[in-house]
């Protein structure tokens, strides 16, 4: 394993992330709070408790993965995106590295924004709305396994996009959508039972609702099978990225 060299692929992804310090931190982090003004301080007051939590602070684990999640597939596919359009990607391909290297490199600067954003976004909402975390070191596990895992799935949108509205259609079309569907603003339970057997097809609800039992111990779904399903996903995308780098699709002409 080069560590020089991942941690070379690391630090030039980060520092092109403090170069570009308002569209990587900045914009998420005030995208974000406004769902908290909005759905926190003006509708919550008029929600009914979920679970014996206030809905100002229900919400605050479904923001933060909201973030995590779109965070981390839009930089992982930007990063990987913007060598190939430049041409600079064969340097990399032709350099002395692993394939495993290189993904590592990005995806491991892709998964630290992504949870500096949510770190950032969590300390905005103590300022708002007084929520507890019961299982700190859970709710770090939870958010390590699926920043790093959501980054695979952006790294491989970054091979596959030819154009840039091709790399913007899967995190818009997609990744939100199932987000904001996933239990970010509401308990599943709330929903009529067709609706519930329909959510529980949404990858979403099993990774929010993870990150929310790590908060307040309670949730829609086992915590384990959250676990289980984010770790299912990041076994299928490491085996797409090892199909994509044994044939080289749409790395080599």
């Amino acid at each position: 394993m080069k560590y020089r060299a991942i941690w070379a692929i690391y630090h030039y992804e980060m520092s092109r992330a403090w170069r570009t310090l308002v569209q990587t931190l900045v914009a998420p982090v005030i995208f974000t709070s406004l769902y908290f003004v909005v759905f926190g301080a003006a509708i919550g007051p008029s929600m009914q408790d979920i679970a014996g939590v206030s809905y100002a602070a229900y919400i605050v684990p479904g923001l933060v993965m909201l973030a995590v999640l779109t965070q981390s597939v839009a930089n992982a596919s930007f990063g990987i995106y913007f060598p190939k359009f430049t041409g600079s990607i064969y340097e990399l391909l032709s350099a002395p590295l692993s394939y495993a290297e290189i993904t590592f490199g990005f995806v491991s600067a892709a998964a630290s924004k992504a949870i500096i954003v949510a770190l950032i976004i969590m300390g905005t909402a103590r300022l708002l709305v007084d929520y507890q975390i019961l299982h700190p070191i859970w709710m770090v596990l939870f958010l390590l396994l699926t920043a790093f895992t959501f980054s695979l799935l952006g790294f491989i949108i970054g091979i596959w996009a030819d154009n840039f509205e091709k790399l913007q259609l899967v995190p818009m079309i997609i990744v939100m959508p199932l987000t904001f569907l996933g239990g970010s603003f509401y308990s599943i339970h709330m929903l009529p039972p067709f609706w519930q057997a329909v959510s529980l097809l949404n990858p979403a609800v099993y990774l929010v609702n993870g990150f929310r039992w790590s908060f307040y111990g309670s949730s829609d779904i086992n915590p384990w099978l959250s676990v289980a399903v984010t770790g299912a996903f990041m076994v299928v995308f490491l085996s797409v990225l090892a199909w994509v780098f044994r044939t080289g699709y749409r790395l080599r002409p």
